[in-house]
């Protein structure tokens, strides 16, 4: 293997594509594919699927991850060997929606600053983007799992709470004397792996409730709560003054849910790693 070979595997899946690669490194399509397939010859194991987007094998994710790493540490030495200004380096980071909608935007206004790196952002649910890591897709993640990832170094961010809130007059028509009625209310779910809300029902041993509709974005998220189409689980960070002036009410007092957040990253000898973890630990001493 080398360089560019390992190179053009990262740059097809960062594009998705063979075509957006070529672009990306400013060669051929075939060259891209003669790159590969050497590749793939010298490993002896297919490493990219040819679909839409491409994605890596079991054997592609050991290989992104070298060329994730590789690329990262040379771009770094070439800077110590060479004067003038360092090149950008994507630097691609697996986030999940509510945090970037609340507590990351220090971490951009940072990286404004910052003329050697292009973040490449995924959004991606705190329970699953540690996968990302897995893959080699990301260097770095903002996940729910505490346990670190092989090659990987761990730290408790803290930890965002979130409270069952709905429109009054939607709590209002769901409320009997007995309190919420769980039941009959309707949900809201950012996506299908946001179990938040089921999470919630089942602790007050609820298995049956009404539809849930699915809302995949933090700001529609929490318009589509305001307009009463749905009670949902919201960052009490994104919440402000909501409660207070009364457009949004609590349907229980006391009930919230706690999510622990952990920033995991691979534990290279990296400038610019340090310099991003620096700023999301910074960043994180917002939350609860």
């Amino acid at each position: 293997m080398n360089l560019d070979q390992l190179r053009t595997l990262a740059a097809i899946i960062d594009e998705g594509s063979f075509e957006g690669a070529a672009y990306q490194l400013r060669i051929t399509q075939s060259a891209v594919s003669q790159r590969v397939k050497a590749l793939e010859a010298h490993v002896g194991q297919l490493l990219v699927r040819r679909e839409s987007p491409c994605s890596v094998t079991a054997a592609g994710s050991a290989m992104l991850r070298l060329a994730r790493q590789v690329q990262l540490l040379q771009e770094e030495t070439w800077q110590e060997l060479s004067p003038g200004p360092a090149a950008r380096t994507i630097t691609p980071l697996a986030v999940n929606a509510d945090s970037l909608a609340t507590w990351l935007y220090p971490v951009l206004r940072s990286a404004a600053g910052w003329s050697d790196i292009t973040l490449d952002l995924h959004v991606e649910d705190q329970d699953h983007s540690s996968a990302l890591l897995r893959t080699g897709e990301v260097l770095g993640a903002i996940t729910a799992e505490p346990q670190p990832i092989n090659g990987c170094t761990v730290e408790h961010l803290g930890d965002m709470r979130y409270l069952p809130v709905a429109d009054p007059l939607l709590a209002k028509r769901h409320t009997t004397a007995a309190g919420v009625d769980w039941e009959s209310i309707p949900a809201l779910r950012f996506n299908s792996k946001d179990d938040l809300q089921h999470d919630l029902l089942r602790s007050k041993g609820i298995t049956a409730s009404a539809p849930a509709h699915v809302i995949p974005s933090s700001e529609g998220f929490l318009d589509a709560v305001r307009a009463g189409l749905g009670w949902g689980m919201l960052p009490q960070m994104q919440l402000g003054t909501l409660i207070s002036d009364g457009s949004l009410v609590l349907l229980e007092e006391g009930l919230h849910r706690d999510v622990a957040l952990y920033w995991q990253t691979w534990n290279l000898e990296s400038a610019r790693l340090t310099r991003v973890t620096q700023a999301i630990r910074e960043a994180a001493a917002d939350l609860h």
